[in-house]
């Protein structure tokens, strides 16, 4: 496979599972610990070598690109301070000049529709797609899995990162059928959005992380719009897998639906417990509400 060079995120959705916390601010913005949760899905398409990020955004979204630019106030007030250790994590955390970019979703026209808005930023290259309602805590990010895994997958090849859950489940997840193993990697035989339980192909479901060729961008053009009126990125995979080969790879890693309230509150726990300076205090912290929600 030709070198993934770009990375997609989708930005522009409207949050509404967490109002009023998303009225003013956008949910991607949303901290998980002390970093917002489009920083850590950036962080894992930086760790993956990942040169040119691409936002699709929406309206009052702007707080997004100027979290990814300079503020010369913010930094000449933490020299002042002598607070070397807080600017160099922001400068670190700055995405190199000319490395972003960001284009409008001005429609609500779902995830297919989204990443068509891409198109001209994304060229005629394969490019990795990441939701940042999703995050994946491992020393290894998913994508960086997924990019290994890639270099034996062929040219024309398109590779999503899929999970097991339980199968009264699986009615809520787009389901993929499992098809021969290549490496760490299988043939995904089929992909059914929301299936009924008895008709679900297996309980490997798309986690939110993939990479796909460009032709996908000229079925998105020309797609009918699918379930809820939008245009589907599932429908486009299916079209595009009678053409070229479609990998799953079981990753190794916990994932975090943050677009639910209790797996978003779940990642600041698991993130936080991972952290040397935040854990032995919090996890004192969590001992202690436990034992008086237990009566003891």
């Amino acid at each position: 496979m030709k070198l993934v060079r770009k990375a997609v995120f989708p930005v522009a959705g409207l949050g509404t599972r967490f109002l009023p916390a998303t009225k003013a601010m956008p949910k991607e913005m949303l901290p998980v610990v002390d970093r917002p949760l489009i920083q850590h899905v950036v962080d894992e398409a930086r760790q993956a070598g990942i040169e040119h990020f691409i936002f699709v955004t929406g309206r009052n979204k702007a707080v997004i690109e100027d979290h990814f630019d300079r503020q010369v106030e913010l930094e000449m007030t933490l020299l002042e301070r002598q607070k070397q250790k807080a600017l160099d994590r922001l400068r670190y955390d700055l995405p190199e000049p000319g490395t972003t970019s960001f284009t409008r979703q001005q429609e609500p026209l779902g995830l297919g529709h989204a990443v068509w808005c891409a198109r001209e930023l994304i060229g005629r290259e394969p490019f990795a797609l990441l939701l940042p309602d999703v995050l994946v805590q491992h020393e290894r990010g998913c994508l960086a899995q997924m990019i290994d895994a890639a270099r034996e997958a062929g040219e024309r090849a398109n590779i999503v990162a899929v999970e097991e859950v339980p199968r009264e489940r699986v009615d809520q997840y787009g389901v993929v059928g499992v098809g021969a193993a290549k490496g760490k990697m299988f043939s995904i035989t089929s992909m059914v959005e929301k299936p009924a339980q008895e008709r679900a192909p297996s309980n490997l479901i798309l986690t939110g992380r993939y990479i796909l060729q460009p032709e996908i961008l000229d079925l998105l053009a020309t797609q009918d719009r699918g379930a809820g009126g939008e245009i589907q990125l599932t429908d486009a995979m299916i079209a595009l897998a009678r053409t070229q080969p479609f990998y799953g790879l079981k990753f190794d890693g916990r994932s975090f639906d943050c677009g639910s309230k209790v797996g978003f509150l779940a990642a600041n726990v698991s993130y936080a417990l991972a952290r040397p300076d935040i854990a032995p205090g919090f996890r004192t912290e969590i001992k202690k509400i436990l034992a008086e929600l237990n009566g003891g």
